[in-house]
């Protein structure tokens, strides 16, 4: 039997009581039969399997599968597909006709395209469906025409099958996060991924607050998976989520640790810090909650919101304008995502196969200021094409030193006066004497002594800057810390640090 040239593969999960329709769409293409196979792959749980085997013709079959989530169906029928082009769609999602005959056009007139999305029309039947396609459309339409590469829509994909290979696929441990990971793959690859809106599906949004939080949750747990697998460099192209990179702000070790540095500078008030009085109340209290309970406090407040905002999404539904449901719904799902990151990195913590927060590899590698174990800084921010992160104006740093003298630079980005910045830097939780530490115009130099080998802390509290329009609590913008060459210690000397 002679290959087909589509492979158009349906996961029939997330079908929405659409999934005859969605076969009916496929079975009245207008290129001949003999081009393309669908593949109906099922899971375990689908509610009508006797119905399937009846419909199927020649150049359809069944794949089953114990997967229960579409993405890993999809990747069963990926690998099980015949066809050179694969075609990815959702069971609650139908095509026009000429769908494959327009992408059959496509392809022959953009051969720079490896693959393409095709357009999405909304189906919609009650006020939250309508609130819900409002949304998506929106960032569907950002990514199809403004975003560089995230052109991926998996209700209606065509790829290349050598391409979709080489890209390394759909990973369903990702859940729906996996089409993100795959689009960026694309582009680091070079590939390009076109839209092709004549080519036309419709698609069915079912209008329920617990799909959409079954959709949201998954997609996030996705994403902060693929992000704890710590094998993606700096360059990549997703964007960290601030919750990842900032996660050593939950840190109750370190934030103990700073809140004895802040209590520190209560009992030693120096002039310049009597400039900011809000300082000796403010440090304090942002690092008592995590010191207490980690990452819980944040947790229970970002549960809180989310209760609160489905509330107000459900009296919106009720009575309110459309504009006030939209704005109501995309409250929820941003209140659900930023709860579900933080509840999948208190999973990670407490799991027992997970490594510690910092493993023996990541103190290892010195003082890194964009790990995301550091405790008292923001995201990461770009300045003349220079990486860089602001730290609060208390903020902590560990690293594996070997023991001995050290000398370390902190370089930063000259944004401030570091002179006036009122700095004061503690080793181990030791505060460092004025005379070793030297500041300059942009850098930081810094002189301190190790008696043992080991895991070391560097922390610093200094004033608050104030950006322009920016109403965070500024301490340093650093872009990194680099070791300098210092005099060795004496074994005397040593013994001294020690005793202390």
């Amino acid at each position: 039997m002679t290959k087909p040239l589509f492979s158009v593969i349906v996961p029939l999960e997330y079908h929405r009581g659409q999934w005859e329709r969605c076969w009916l769409g496929w079975q009245a293409q207008t290129v001949a039969k003999s081009q393309y196979e669908t593949i109906l792959v099922v899971s375990p749980d689908f509610p009508e399997p006797d119905k399937l085997a009846a419909l199927l013709g020649p150049q359809d079959r069944l794949e089953y599968s114990d997967e229960q989530h579409d993405i890993g169906l999809c990747a069963i029928g990926a690998a099980r597909a015949h066809g050179q082009y694969l075609f990815f769609t959702e069971s609650h999602c139908w095509p026009e006709p000429d769908v494959l005959e327009k992408c059959l056009q496509a392809f022959a007139t953009h051969p720079e395209w490896v693959g393409f999305s095709c357009q999405s029309i909304r189906i919609t039947h009650n006020r939250l469906s309508t609130a819900e396609a409002d949304m998506y459309e929106s960032d569907i339409e950002f990514g199809m025409k403004r975003h560089p590469w995230r052109k991926i829509l998996d209700q209606c994909f065509v790829t290349r099958r050598d391409v979709y290979d080489q890209c390394g696929g759909l990973k369903s441990e990702l859940g729906h996060f996996a089409e993100w990971v795959l689009a960026a793959n694309y582009a680091e690859l070079g590939h390009k991924i076109g839209y092709l809106p004549e080519a036309r599906f419709h698609h069915y949004y079912l209008g329920k607050l617990s799909e959409l939080r079954t959709f949201t949750l998954d997609f996030i747990t996705g994403e902060m998976r693929y992000f704890a697998e710590d094998t993606h460099g700096a360059g990549h192209l997703l964007e960290v989520p601030d919750e990842w990179i900032c996660q050593g702000n939950w840190d109750r070790r370190l934030a103990q640790k700073l809140l004895r540095m802040s209590m520190y500078d209560i009992l030693v008030p120096s002039i310049s810090r009597l400039r900011q009085p809000l300082l000796f109340l403010r440090t304090p209290t942002r690092w008592l909650m995590p010191a207490i309970g980690g990452e819980r406090p944040a947790l229970a407040g970002a549960a809180a919101r989310v209760a609160l905002k489905r509330i107000v999404t459900m009296f919106a539904i009720l009575a309110a304008p459309r504009s006030w449901i939209s704005a109501a719904f995309k409250n929820y799902v941003a209140a659900l995502i930023d709860h579900q990151r933080l509840a999948c990195l208190k999973e990670q913590r407490d799991a027992p196969t997970q490594p510690a927060l910092m493993s023996q590899a990541d103190l290892r590698s010195g003082w890194d200021v964009f790990a995301p174990q550091n405790a008292g800084f923001y995201p990461i921010e770009t300045y003349n094409e220079t990486r860089f992160r602001w730290s609060e104006p208390a903020a902590m740093m560990s690293a594996w030193m070997n023991e001995g003298r050290h000398r370390i630079s902190i370089e930063c980005i000259p944004k401030r006066p570091l002179a006036r910045a009122g700095l004061r830097f503690y080793v181990d939780g030791r505060p460092l004497p004025a005379q070793d530490i030297s500041i300059g115009p942009d850098t930081i130099d810094i002189t301190f002594d190790l008696a043992q080998s080991g895991q070391c802390t560097l922390g610093w509290t200094c004033l608050r800057f104030h950006g322009k329009d920016d109403s965070r609590w500024l301490g340093l913008p650093i872009k990194r810390i680099v070791p300098k060459p210092a005099a060795q210690l004496s074994a005397s000397k040593l013994a001294t640090i020690a005793a202390k």
